[in-house]
């Protein structure tokens, strides 16, 4: 009963928290969307009027949404929208405010996210490209998956991760959930290979 009374709350703050974000936007130094290396954008919900702008000045090649279903529904393109433009795209529904994706997520989100890479295996035949990571205002469920994206990357902790990402988006919001999801992950996948080498 406590999911569907969280999914009802976030469902019923979605518009106001969205034009919340809208307005900081413009009165304050918070910006849509911010690059955070040559592979990942952290954002927030890309409008469909945004598509042209993101695909030719920042080469979006995927997309990456945390957002649920009615999230996307009204402002944001479809998976078949994206394809229009040769953008793939990869759903990780995950609940906002109360919910922190899940392990196995995360890790999916990481793995798609690498296949657009610089690293990339040339033999593949995914082109490298940007990848726009957006939850609703780009600072608590997309953090947490470009924190563990920067984590496999780099060997990084996750205190680590957090600072470089607030270094570039400063307003990034990680509550005790995300923090532990990153520590999870930390352990499972960044430890654990350097304990192997």
């Amino acid at each position: 009963m406590a999911n569907v009374g969280a999914s009802m709350f976030a469902r019923a703050t979605f518009l106001p928290s969205l034009f919340y974000n809208m307005m900081m936007e413009k009165v304050s130094s918070r910006r849509w969307y911010d690059r955070i290396d040559d592979t990942v954008i952290l954002g927030a919900l890309p409008f469909r009027n945004m598509t042209k702008q993101l695909v030719s000045d920042e080469n979006i090649s995927a997309v990456v949404s945390m957002n649920e279903d009615y999230e996307l529904k009204l402002f944001s393109n479809t998976s078949e929208d994206w394809a229009v433009h040769n953008v793939q795209f990869l759903q990780l529904s995950t609940t906002d405010i109360f919910e922190t994706p899940c392990q196995d997520k995360l890790q999916k989100g990481v793995n798609f996210i690498n296949k657009f890479s610089g690293n990339n295996d040339k033999s593949s035949n995914v082109n490298n490209g940007t990848v726009y990571v957006h939850c609703k205002a780009g600072r608590t469920r997309s953090a947490t998956l470009v924190g563990c994206y920067l984590m496999k990357k780099h060997g990084w902790t996750p205190s680590e991760a957090v600072d470089f990402m607030k270094s570039k988006r400063e307003h990034i919001l990680l509550h005790t959930a995300q923090w532990q999801a990153l520590k999870t992950f930390y352990k499972n996948h960044v430890e654990k290979d350097q304990k192997r080498y």
